[in-house]
This record gives C-alpha cells, structure tokens and sequence, in this order.
C-alpha cells in the first residue's frame, strides 16, 4: 500500500480542521462555540491520510503542529505567543518529572496542566509518561485546541484529557487530590500587545501576594503568576521560555516567585547558537520547581544544543544565597573553567561584600576632629588596601590601624556629656560638607555611617596585584576598599585560615577585570566565581 505524507496534503487551516474532526477530536470533550464556529464548513479529507496521522501520532510525531507551523506566517504566530517546542524539548523535560518523581520517591502527577497547549505537544508526552494522570490543555486559539484534540484522539488518551478554550489567567481549575505537573511553553506576546485591564490584573495579583509586578511584563510572566495562584504545595513545574526574565527588571517578579512561591529547583540556558526554536533567534532557559519548597542551593547550567538537555536536572549547585542577592541571573550560569573534584564556588562558601562607602572619608576616619567622641563610636578598621597587602596574610595586631566614627541613627542613647560632643562633631561635620551627597541624603540618618559587622576574610579588590586574602583576627570592620569574606554557615577558624591562604596563592589577575594601565579590579559576585576546595577538603590539607 502507498503512504501518504500527511505534510503534503494538509496546506491550508482548512486542512488542518478537517483532520482534526477526521480523528474524532469532537469525542474528547465538550468543544468549545469557537471551535464549533471554525469546523461548521469543512470538507472531506482521504483516510489514507487521517491513517498515516494516527501512525504518525503513536510514534511521537506532531504532523498536526508541522503543518501548522508551515502554513501559519511565523510573524502570525509570534504575535499570538503561538511558538511549538521541539520534541527534543519536550521530551527532556517531560523526562525531568518523571526523573524527579521517582528520585524523591514521591507519587506520580496525577494531573497534567499545559497552560498553552498549542497542538498538545507536552501531554501526548506527559501522557505516555504517566499513562494514570489527567491531561488539561488551555489555549486561546481554536484551532489550536481542535490539533491538541485530534493529536489526544489519535494517541489513544481521548477519555482522560480535556481542552479548554480559554486564557489561563481566566481559568479556575478544581483542586486535585494528587500532584499536578505544569508544564509547557508559556506563550511569549510582549507588553504592548497586553490589554490594560490585564496589566492590572498582574500588578493587583502580584500585590496580594507581597510583589511588585511592572506592566511591561510579557504574557510569559503571566503565567508563571498564574500558575502559581493555581497551584498547591507539592505540585510541579517546569516551564521553557525567553530567557530575559532572568536578567530584565519586569523579570524581577519571575525571580523572586522562582525562589519562593514556585520553588525553584533548576536553571538551563539553552544558548542562542543552538536555535532551540527554529523560527525564533533566541536564548531560551527551562526552568522547573515544585511548589511550596525552598531548596537550599539551585542547580544552574549552560547548554551549547538540545541534545546535551538531558538529564536536566543536572547542572552545578548555586547556593540561593546568591540568587537572592543578585538582580540579574544570567551571569551565575556561565563558568568560565570547569571545577576540579571536591572544589567549588567561592560564593557557595561565603558572601562577598564591598565595604561601607563613607561619602567623606576626611570626615568620618577619625583625627583631631573626632577627639572627644565616646569609644563606643570609634571602630577600628581597615581604611587603606596597603594595610591588607602589608600584613602578612594575617591581621592579628590592629595598633595599626584607624578608627572610623559610626554613630547610631538614634542620638538619644547618649548622655548629656556624650551627646555634647557627638553635637560639637556634627557641627564640624556639617561644614566638612559629610551630610551633602547622594550617599549621605541615601542614609537613615546622614550621621549613620552603618559598617558592616567584621569579616572573619578580609580581601583586596583593585590592583595591579592580585588581591590579598586576609585572616581578620582582631574582628577589624572595613570601609570600600576592600571586600568582606562572610561565611554563609559557620566555618571552623582552620578552615578559614586555609582558605585565606589558599585563595592569596591561587588567585590571579587573570582571574579578575582589568582595565587600561594595568589595574585589576573584583567585583563581589566576580571574586565568589573563584574556584576553592570545599568545605571537606579544606578540613583535611593545607595550602601553602
């Protein structure tokens, strides 16, 4: 018997619909006005082809989708969000539940939620995958609906799926019993494309939950809200969409959602070069979660195609720490060397911050100028990168150093004596000009200089030197030129000590920025990218 290629007959919509009602999507569920509207004039189509879909079908092809990425523009497409994944895609994270699942030993999903449900690419997966769970599709567009339908038919799961004609923003599904799995392709559609009364329906549902959400958010965003609002504790998730949020300030309220309500698990950049769509120029990242968990550190990763995707939930540990400290994300998943056994991030070890900016130095380093104060308002510190550089690797006399005046927001604490001479100092203060500038008018009191609390590492940041690490043994607070090492837990002082002394003999000026002339500079989430043995292995060596 000759066979037919589906591909070649269906050329126009009319083709589309007219298989589609050929496969008996009609007898899935209740079809929607619009899909009745679209199906009321179409003609016959040859068996032969209805057959070759169902064949196609049962061996994981979408020719539905195919076609219907042919024959609709992809400007048309793009515009309405309506961009089909790759199987390849779709397999990997698919495989990703089913993986995470059996690795938690928890139950099987027992329902399956693809909130743009185009052609029904994730549930004909999914419900391969967990041939018990109930497969949900929504989708705005019809005939979308109508191909997701007839792909289900032909599958064999037309009794336990269901195909909504409708925004998923606007859809209220009944709780499950079980776990549900959100997953699929959130439609991308940008801002101005959004009505206005669905601009506010993101920032009021934002609000209720404690966020900030900016109306130049794109559909994508959306729905990971709404998908949050859906969902319960326990339920899973993974998504595969732009990777902008990662980096943008709309993306703020997809970030901030990963590490809370959505519990974010993973990160998979897939690089631009690999054209995960092939009708779209752009970086895509899949993320997944399961809700209601907080997981301590977060598994990041960069892929150069699809075929390295799985197993995906793979990828280097990122502590959360970092996340939550960073407004842009896209830079915590390059690494720039690969990390030998047993060592990791500086950053999964410790915080690194940047000193406290004084505005006035000449001000608030104490002198003459600051003789009267009370001692309580002096801290010594280190004020000159000269004094790391020159201690030897261990600061354990601070005779050397300045103090820096730090006084309380509150002055009330102090008493008459003191007080008259915390005033006679902000008198001199004032005219030094030291309650003028951005970074005095930014304070809670412009007399509050707020130093950090001392850090067990003091190190260096710019230089035409690598930067000296320090053991800041007489608990020394420091002003911006230097950064602190804050441990993320407690580290026993051995450990400190040969981390100190590990870093001051491994790190480079290679390692950092370097600019014209010479000079080397560490940004703090650039110096938590080095490279160090971890806790385990610092415990048990040395470094000299």
């Amino acid at each position: 018997m000759h066979r037919v290629d589906p591909l070649s007959v269906l050329c126009t919509e009319h083709d589309l619909l007219s298989a589609a009602v050929a496969l008996d999507a009609g007898t899935i569920a209740k079809v929607s006005p619009a899909e009745l509207a679209l199906v009321r004039n179409i003609g016959p189509i040859d068996a032969d082809v209805i057959r070759e879909i169902r064949r196609a079908v049962k061996q994981g092809r979408d020719p539905l989708g195919e076609a219907f990425g042919r024959i609709r523009e992809a400007r048309e497409r793009r515009e309405q969000g309506a961009t089909y994944t790759p199987l390849q895609i779709v397999d990997a994270m698919v495989n990703w539940a089913s993986q995470f699942h059996r690795a938690t030993h928890t139950a099987a999903p027992q329902r399956i939620v693809d909130p743009g449900v185009g052609s029904g690419r994730f549930l004909l997966a999914a419900g391969r995958k967990f041939p018990n769970a109930e497969l949900i599709g929504v989708d705005v567009d019809p005939l979308g609906a109508l191909m997701a339908r007839a792909n289900l038919a032909a599958a064999g799961f037309g009794q336990r799926a269901q195909i909504l004609v409708a925004d998923f923003r606007d859809v209220i599904l009944p709780r499950a019993d079980g776990r549900t799995l959100y997953i699929g392709n959130p439609p991308y559609v940008r801002h101005h494309r959004l009505s206005a009364a669905w601009k506010q329906w993101l920032t009021t549902q934002a609000r209720k939950l404690g966020y900030n959400a900016s109306q130049l958010s794109g559909l994508h965003v959306h729905f990971f809200l709404a998908t949050v609002l859906q969902a319960k504790a326990g339920d899973l998730g993974t998504f595969i969409t732009a990777a902008e949020w990662l980096d943008v300030n709309y993306g703020r309220l997809v970030r901030e959602l990963f590490l809370n309500n959505l519990g974010g698990q993973t990160i998979t950049v897939v690089e631009p070069t690999a054209k995960p769509f092939a009708d779209a120029a752009s970086t895509a990242v899949i993320s997944t979660f399961e809700i209601g968990s907080k997981a301590s550190s977060i598994r990041v990763r960069r892929v150069d195609n699809v075929g390295q995707l799985e197993p995906l939930g793979t990828g280097r540990l990122l502590h959360r720490a970092r996340l939550e400290a960073q407004t842009r994300w896209s830079h915590l998943t390059r690494r720039t060397q690969a990390a030998p056994a047993g060592y990791v991030e500086l950053g999964e070890l410790c915080r690194v911050h940047r000193g406290q900016v004084t505005g006035a130095n000449r001000v608030w380093i104490a002198g003459e100028h600051s003789r009267n104060l009370p001692a309580g308002v002096l801290f010594r510190s280190v004020t000159k990168a000269r004094e790391l550089f020159d201690s030897g690797g261990e600061l354990a006399d601070g005779s050397m150093l300045r103090d820096v005046i730090d006084l309380p927001v509150d002055l009330a604490v102090f008493d008459r004596e003191e007080r008259a001479a915390v005033d006679r100092f902000l008198v001199f203060a004032r005219k030094a000009g030291a309650a003028d500038g951005y970074v005095a008018e930014n304070r809670r009191a412009w007399w509050s200089v707020g130093l950090k609390a001392p850090a067990p590492i003091l190190a260096t940041y710019m230089a035409r030197r690598p930067p000296a690490f320090v053991r800041n043994l007489v608990g020394a607070r420091h002003i911006n030129i230097a950064h602190g090492l804050y441990p993320r837990d407690p580290l026993p002082g051995l450990v400190l000590d040969r981390l100190a002394t590990y870093l001051s003999h491994a790190t480079t000026v290679l390692d950092g920025r370097t600019y014209a002339g010479g000079l080397t500079k560490f940004e703090p989430g650039e110096m938590e990218r080095l490279l160090v043995p971890g806790v385990e292995a610092l415990a048990q060596a040395s470094y000299s």
